[in-house]
């Protein structure tokens, strides 16, 4: 493949919010095409105003900046086949609509839905194919104008040849479709706008797209397309060529289901929300149908460029497991340097997210303990909650965790820990130290005579390492807590 002959596109509709599928696929043609030093031309397919909105349009740029998806043709980057939103781009769909009636690839179509509906259920009576059964194909000017003086308003339907269509599939290899399984499509509806099947080949052959890589559920179009594509060749729109499809596998969500828009755990804006990183989402997105090799599950993002090919993707479905896509966000937080986890976690340290006070946040105790928190988040949200014991007047009270640590003699184990913590040396090693005598004095590993002081200082029976933590908190503010719990417990 000559470098920088690839042309692949992105083309989203905008309808509701992004969801991860969908970032699969824009992530395999940007891999695609910066792998070949290629184009990534991005469109947006918005003829459908019933649906389409203006936020869900700039939630999609949104996503794709946020990803770090950049693209070379589209909205606000221009490019040579302008506009890239389709429904600026009507005059010349009608266009080529228009020749393709007149050059007898598609004709005009006057079934009515209930005409359509009754001879699909007699063809499925019958075991026949309940595709359009050609019915306008070929109507004398006498049944048009009979049609047409009944007020009837036709649709344009594009007409398939009466020849099998092969072609080879980028993931899947050599696929036909026989002409009985293809019937003639709709083009353009009844009011005159023109349908995705018309409009998505036609910017394609425009924009000289070589490369169509894009979901399974679009397999069954792509003989309809193929054809169309031949038409529009043959009126001169385009360069004359057929793109290489790739189909791409489902990506299966609960129950052996494929993941919908609907799925809570497919929307985009979750994992933003959540702290994900880009990076880390991206990996594990890759690995719904392709790996960098098979021992090796987390990556960079130049690493996916170096060794993307489209032909390795793995043609069976993928299954979206939330557990993994969390564990190998994990991996990619503790591969930061401490500066860029500082900095990536800063949106969670204040409103809304923080439940102090802006004035109660202290950056020196935050910097001391962030090392250690970056060994242990597995999202970027996750923070609040771990350093919070830093910034608040007093722990967070959390019943359940006090009642599993303050068990009978909790109280006794308390005041040897704060008798032997209020002196020793404040480093965590040293306080480790007086909180393992003190469990030793009372017949308690260290995992038991630490989990009343955990929760004493903190608030919660989990969290960063403690000592670690009580040492950033300093000697008065963690003796002060302890005399609180044991206040808590007398009374």
């Amino acid at each position: 493949m000559a470098n920088g002959s690839v042309r692949v596109r992105f083309c989203p509709s905008p309808t509701g919010n992004p969801h991860v599928g969908l970032v699969r696929t824009a992530l395999f043609n940007w891999a695609f095409a910066r792998h070949h030093g290629g184009t990534l031309v991005f469109r947006i397919e918005d003829t459908d105003a019933a649906r389409d909105s203006e936020e869900s349009y700039e939630q999609l740029l949104d996503a794709m900046r946020w990803l770090g998806l950049d693209w070379d043709e589209g909205p606000e980057v221009g490019g040579p086949h302008a506009p890239y939103r389709q429904s600026q781009r009507m005059d010349r769909y009608q266009e080529v609509a228009a020749q393709l009636l007149e050059r007898g690839h598609a004709y005009k179509c006057y079934c009515t839905t209930e005409e359509l509906d009754a001879r699909r259920e007699a063809a499925r009576a019958a075991g026949k194919p309940s595709g359009y059964d050609g019915q306008c194909r070929e109507l004398t000017e006498e049944q048009v104008a009979a049609y047409e003086g009944e007020g009837r308003t036709p649709i344009v339907r594009f007409r398939m040849p009466d020849e099998p269509i092969t072609f080879t599939d980028l993931v899947r290899g050599e696929l036909t479709f026989t002409p009985e399984n293809v019937p003639d499509f709709g083009i353009v509806r009844a009011n005159g706008a023109p349908l995705y099947t018309l409009v998505n080949p036609v910017d394609d052959a425009l924009m000289e797209i070589t490369h169509v890589l894009r979901g399974e559920d679009l397999l069954s179009s792509t003989p309809r397309q193929i054809a169309l594509y031949r038409a529009l060749a043959e009126i001169g729109v385009g360069n004359g060529s057929i793109p290489q499809f790739g189909h791409l596998p489902y990506v299966m969500g609960e129950g052996n289901k494929k993941l919908s828009k609907r799925d809570p755990q497919s929307s985009l804006n979750l994992y933003r929300e959540r702290g994900f990183l880009r990076e880390g989402l991206l990996n594990y997105l890759s690995l719904l149908g392709w790996s960098l090799s098979a021992d090796q599950d987390i990556f960079t993002m130049d690493e996916m460029v170096a060794a993307f090919d489209i032909k390795d993707v793995n043609a069976n479905p993928a299954r979206f497991d939330l557990k993994k896509c969390e564990a190998i966000n994990a991996d990619h937080i503790r591969r930061l340097d401490v500066k860029a986890f500082t900095e990536a976690c800063e949106p969670w340290l204040r409103a809304p997210h923080a439940n102090w006070l802006p004035e109660s946040f202290d950056q020196a105790a935050w910097e001391a303990i962030a090392p250690h928190a970056q060994t242990r988040l597995t999202v970027l949200s996750d923070i609040t909650a771990n350093v919070d014991f830093l910034f608040l007047d007093e722990p967070v009270e959390d019943e359940a965790s006090w009642q599993k640590a303050m068990k009978e003699g909790s109280d006794a184990l308390l005041r040897t820990a704060r008798e032997k913590l209020a002196a020793c040396d404040w480093t965590a090693e040293a306080l480790k130290a007086a909180v393992v005598a003190a469990g030793e004095e009372h017949g308690l590993k260290l995992g038991k005579a630490q989990a009343p002081v955990r929760v004493a200082v903190t608030g919660r029976t989990v969290g960063l390492p403690l000592f670690e933590s009580l040492e950033v908190l300093g000697r008065e503010r963690t003796l002060a807590r302890v005399d609180a719990a044991l206040a808590k417990l007398a009374g």
